[in-house]
């Protein structure tokens, strides 16, 4: 068991993750990690360097190959690459196209969590994605799973620029061999579809809240013992 806290937030494509994951760190002081920030920046750097984004082999060499380095600046981990953080160029349509694709390789997803289970090492965390809880940090003590109507999240979607069919997104994500999309075993789920960020952040605080003052007691209880 890993001596700093995670806390996982899985979820859907524009289900408030990121918001929420933002949110719920700058309250509690602990560190943000946007995990699929890293796949993004993988799938930059793959059409960067013209790989055949469907050659498998070809994409798990450039992930085994690439020099990397974690940073964490102002509470947010970044994965940089040859020290560069690419924060814009990663948000462009042609990668999210592209990083869905890429993300379904088991090489990949075995290189992204030993990198992202490296992240630890800075302190706390509120790590987004989706395979936090299943798969990067099954044991954590804190799993959320955030999820929307898909109507709902095209308007959001639409609303930052971005088009992207979710539904294919969605089954892409849930239906990959390796570390699918899903609820992991004990998370609180969380329907944002008519909630603020505000207002679905303040439900995981509470509940995380109330968690570490319940292992807080129980640390107690078992010293007086």
């Amino acid at each position: 068991m890993n001596q700093h806290i995670v806390i996982a937030i899985d979820g859907t494509s524009a289900s408030g993750k990121s918001t929420n994951a933002r949110m719920v760190a700058r309250e509690l002081g602990y560190i943000h990690v946007d995990t699929g920030a890293m796949y993004r920046t993988l799938a930059w750097y793959c059409l960067h360097k013209k790989v055949d984004l469907d050659d498998v082999k070809a994409v798990s060499a450039l992930c085994r190959r690439w020099k990397t380095s974690l940073e964490c600046t102002g509470n947010q981990i970044h994965l940089l690459v040859d020290g560069y953080f690419p924060d814009k160029e990663i948000r462009t349509s042609e990668v999210t196209e592209a990083v869905s694709h890429i993300a379904a390789f088991q090489k990949v997803r075995d290189w992204m969590k030993a990198k992202q289970r490296e992240c630890a090492k800075f302190g706390n965390l509120v790590m987004e994605g989706r395979d936090i809880g299943t798969n990067v940090f099954p044991e954590s003590e804190f799993k959320f799973y955030l999820d929307a109507c898909i109507t709902e999240r095209s308007k959001r979607r639409a609303a930052d620029g971005v088009q992207e069919n979710l539904a294919a997104r969605d089954q892409r994500d849930s239906q990959r061999a390796s570390a699918p999309l899903m609820v992991a075993l004990g998370a609180m789920i969380v329907n944002t579809s008519l909630l603020t960020p505000q207002e679905s952040s303040a439900k995981i605080i509470a509940e995380i809240r109330k968690r570490l003052a319940d292992n807080e007691q129980r640390q107690l209880a078992k010293a007086q013992m």
